[in-house]
């Protein structure tokens, strides 16, 4: 499929790629955004919260929303995404993923980039409840990831999902581990960093057996953190066994679902191997943007809209 072309250029300081992903993150706001929760009890023995919010009049079709790291349903990319879609005729499902909605999960384990057993059931749960005739996915970061490895890792895909936007996609978690790990994201992984310790230092409370206090100390970057909680406590030999197998890059010419991957050139969370021109090239269902600005989700737009949601929506109502 041919790249497809990008005119997003926004003011001045939002070309700024760091701008524009701390403006995002910190300072944009989304109201007027009604969001109803429902608990996804898992054949686990654990849960999902999924807040729902609906467009005004009935519709047939509905957008399931998956954020980022450390992020949750609250965020403003996901409640500015489910407001707009809900402005066009769709109802939203948010998910938030294991332990993000502000209650605690209750296994040890909780979520990462390729958990798409956790989207698998909510998927499952929408179609045994609800009467959509049409189902979309977008997800942002980490979200993106997950579910761009779902629609290629090899399940079998409802005929009601008829396409996908991902946002500021880690397509290869070691390629965007080694640069968060450089000096000029230091701000942000310290950030994720604070939040994962705080989050495990109170599984530890629940689940003393599992980690230890020394464990926790060894952990001096994010790859230490995936190196001893996130591979461990979900399958994985290491941090690096763990960024192989749920990388989406590998899965992205498996894809038969129509897909947009908007990734910004100045994203700084991003490397190289992160833009997929090859695949895309091959893959007549997966589209590629690659605006050169918008930084790490955060394509500012006018009245409150990203560049983000507005491609999303425009993307998937014309499928």
């Amino acid at each position: 499929m041919p790249l497809v072309p990008s005119d997003y250029k926004p003011p001045f300081p939002f070309r700024n790629g760091h701008f524009s992903t701390i403006y995002s993150g910190v300072f944009r706001k989304v109201h007027g955004l009604l969001q109803k929760r429902e608990r996804l009890e898992l054949a686990d023995g654990d849960f999902l919260d999924l807040d729902w919010s609906e467009s005004k009049s009935k519709t047939s079709k509905l957008v399931i929303l998956i954020h980022g790291l450390e992020g949750n349903a609250q965020r403003h990319y996901i409640t500015g995404s489910a407001k707009k879609f809900n402005q066009n005729n769709f109802d939203a499902c948010a998910i938030n993923l294991r332990g993000c909605s502000g209650a605690q999960n209750r296994l040890y384990r909780t979520y990462h980039s390729g958990a798409t057993e956790d989207l698998i059931a909510v998927i499952q749960h929408i179609l045994n409840s609800k009467s959509y005739d049409r189902i979309y996915l977008m997800g942002y970061s980490l979200g993106g990831n997950l579910i761009f490895k779902y629609l290629g890792e090899g399940n079998k895909i409802p005929s009601q999902l008829k396409g996908a936007v991902g946002v500021s996609v880690p397509c290869s978690l070691k390629n965007a581990s080694d640069e968060l790990l450089k000096s000029k994201n230091a701000l942000y992984s310290q950030r994720f960093k604070k939040h994962l310790l705080s989050k495990l230092k109170e599984k530890k409370q629940l689940f003393p057996d599992s980690i230890s206090d020394s464990d926790i100390n060894a952990i001096n970057t994010l790859k230490d953190f995936d190196d001893v909680y996130t591979s461990k406590a979900h399958g994985f030999i290491d941090a690096y066994d763990y960024y192989e197998k749920c990388s989406c890059l590998q899965f992205l010419p498996n894809i038969t679902t129509p897909s947009l991957l908007l990734n910004a050139k100045n994203d700084s969370f991003l490397g190289e191997a992160c833009y997929p021109f090859t695949q895309a090239l091959s893959n007549t269902y997966l589209y590629l943007e690659v605006p050169e600005f918008g930084g790490h989700v955060g394509f500012w737009g006018r009245k409150n809209i990203s560049y983000a949601e507005k491609r999303g929506v425009e993307f998937l109502n014309a499928l």
